[in-house]
């Protein structure tokens, strides 16, 4: 029987102690009779070599390769410009759903559990756009800028990740956490396109709320939630909320879900300062494992470990980062040994069913010819009705107001508002409203222009004739599509 090649980056300070016990456990499972590993070089070794990615070409094609990366916990070094490498792989390789599962484990003390309040919880979190784009600019002395960026495909595919998720898990109800009160365009299209997704699933319940009121909620009565859906910041955020509703990141399970390549990962620090002395606990790796093997169809294996696992928390044997203190603490390898001697067995409570065959075994679907565009909306009529221009500029917003109502004067555009930090400053505002060396200002059709009649180069044009005076920041096009505001008001607008 053809095995399925797994790419395997162990990764730095305990990743390494980790995954070897890891994988030791793997092999006493019999998982290895399905699987190889293949080693790859990511992480501070490459950041180091100066790879800003923090991988080396060679690890790129062998994850392509295989279609599944198995990796522990790395660094990004601070300084020297290389981004989180963490970030970078589910980005490279578009893992746009960020699957993770909190558990309440036995021999894991929470405020909760000494409560009697069980977790079971999921987080799907938007894994590809938002903030984590890393879009910014210095605009001025004292502005800079962040992008967020949320697309109506990305909602899309995550949306229908965490449904179709949801049905295999039994999940009868999912909630979309949001900040579309505040974010009408953005969290207001992934809401919309949640509520849209839902259509498809009519026998799962939906519900949405506000993220700052779910923080508060899931710290109040957690196990009011089963699976809970958010964008890419919002759900960085929740999700480590959640497991330190179970005790920390090292009981926390993460799988980053593609469509051709999927990442599962231990998601808690690297611990420098006990990497090499053999007592880091691998739970969470253990964990992201199990979701690694059930994605690969060895549903059976992914239980028999489960249940060891869990048996072996029950019986009290722990890592010296958990547990009765009462009772003296083990090491990786013993942690990992107690696992093996409990295969076969099952824990008093939580225990899993361990399926008499295998699910439908991995299946990679074709390498893409060539990097896709992926549409929602098409057939779209558009219209440009404005544009707005950033200044930098420390002129007062009288002073402003007064050189922009002159630039448009033979345009066809008037001056509509200045704002400043998203607040209007002109043509009403407050004295109290504290303004920074940065402005909006935004113009738009004179209401004797039919819409339809101007093209972008109209509104390119006058943002030529305010550069000859200002130092234009940036510039967005302001449309209307199919007759409905392609942009946000200012506050106090």
């Amino acid at each position: 029987m053809s095995k399925t090649m797994i790419a395997l980056a162990p990764g730095d300070g305990i990743g390494p102690e980790i995954m070897q016990a890891t994988l030791e456990l793997f092999k006493a499972a019999g998982v290895m009779q399905h699987l190889d590993f293949a080693p790859i070089e990511m992480g501070k070794a490459c950041f180091d070599k100066g790879e800003t990615r923090g991988m080396t070409d060679a690890a790129v094609r062998v994850v392509e390769d295989c279609g599944i990366l198995f990796k522990g916990p790395m660094e990004t070094p601070k300084g020297g410009g290389g981004k989180s490498i963490n970030v970078t792989a589910r980005k490279l390789w578009n893992a746009y759903a960020n699957l993770r599962v909190f558990k309440t484990l036995p021999g894991v003390e929470t405020v909760y559990s000494k409560a009697g309040v069980p977790i079971n919880l999921v987080i799907v979190r938007e894994n590809i756009e938002d903030t984590y784009g890393g879009v910014e600019h210095r605009l001025s002395n004292d502005m800079i800028q962040c992008k967020r960026l949320i697309s109506a495909p990305g909602c899309d595919e995550v949306h229908r990740f965490a449904f179709r998720t949801a049905r295999a898990l039994g999940i009868s109800k999912v909630h979309c956490g949001h900040k579309a009160n505040i974010m009408k365009m953005t969290d207001g299209l992934f809401l919309e396109r949640f509520k849209q997704t839902a259509k498809d699933f009519p026998e799962i319940e939906t519900g949405d709320v506000i993220v700052d009121a779910l923080c508060m909620n899931l710290v109040v009565k957690p196990q009011q939630y089963q699976m809970i859906v958010l964008p890419n910041l919002q759900g960085d955020i929740v999700s480590d909320l959640a497991a330190g509703l179970v005790g920390g990141l090292g009981f926390a399970p993460s799988a980053n879900i593609g469509n051709h390549i999927s990442i599962f990962e231990a998601v808690h620090g690297t611990a420098p300062d006990i990497a090499g002395r053999g007592i880091a606990n691998p739970t969470s790796l253990i964990l992201s494992g199990l979701m690694m093997l059930r994605h690969l169809g060895l549903v059976r294996e992914a239980a028999t470990i489960e249940n060891a696992l869990v048996a072996t928390l029950e019986s009290g044997t722990h890592t010296g980062d958990f547990g009765d203190k009462s009772k003296p603490s083990v090491n990786t390898q013993t942690f990992v040994q107690a696992i093996v001697d409990r295969l076969g067995q099952k824990p008093k409570i939580g225990s899993v069913d361990v399926p008499a065959t295998e699910a439908q075994p991995f299946q990679r679907p074709p390498r893409p010819t060539q990097m896709q565009v992926i549409r929602t909306y098409t057939n779209v009529v558009s219209h440009v009705c404005g544009c707005d221009i950033y200044l930098d500029t420390p002129l007062s917003p009288v002073a402003v107001a007064d050189e922009m109502a002159r630039a448009c004067k033979d345009t066809p555009f008037e001056l509509k508002l200045i704002s400043n930090r998203g607040t209007q400053v002109w043509p009403t505002g407050s004295v109290y409203t504290e303004c920074v060396d940065y402005y909006r200002v935004r113009f738009e059709l004179k209401k004797e222009q039919p819409l339809g009649t101007i093209g972008q180069a109209r509104a390119v044009a006058l943002m030529d004739k305010v550069a000859e005076k200002f130092t234009v920041c940036s510039f967005e096009l302001l449309r209307q599509f199919d007759g409905v505001r392609g942009y946000s008001m200012a506050q106090g607008q």
